[in-house]
């Protein structure tokens, strides 16, 4: 079962929970064991597990990023914005997809752990594919 999640970023660079969009697409797919992957088809966006316990743990994710790789003038690639071009090394350091363990119709994840969608380069829409595979 293939799903999409539509989300709305801000602008600039964000962090967005879709842990409970996942949980409804799983309880929907009726899968009790299986696999949820998890797919961003944009260049300028990554997904990562980590906690949003605390509002300001995305916060501090995003700042180290930027500082990681800030936006500058001075990339090879300048197709559209020097955000967009930090957007790309950004996406390619974190990841773009998440295979995630579906157990007892719910994911499997730690107590304080979240999906997180990445967005580095807002505002836009932005989809979230989403297959639910289940247990053979």
């Amino acid at each position: 079962m293939l799903k999409k999640i539509e989300l709305k970023t801000k602008a600039g660079e964000s962090m967005v929970n879709i842990t409970e969009e996942l949980r409804v697409v799983i309880k929907e797919s009726g899968v009790i064991e299986g696999i949820c992957m998890v797919y961003v088809p944009h260049t300028t966006a990554a997904l990562t597990v980590n906690s949003a316990m605390d509002p300001k743990t995305p916060m501090d994710i995003v700042d180290e990023v930027h500082r990681i790789v800030p936006t500058r003038v001075d990339f090879h690639h300048i197709y559209d914005t020097p955000a967009d071009a930090a957007g790309h090394v950004k996406a390619s350091l974190i990841g773009g997809d998440l295979s995630l363990i579906v157990t007892e119709g719910d994911l499997l994840l730690g107590g304080s752990q979240s999906v997180m969608f990445f967005e580095f380069d807002g505002p836009r829409t932005r989809k979230v594919m989403v297959r639910i595979m289940e247990d053979a």
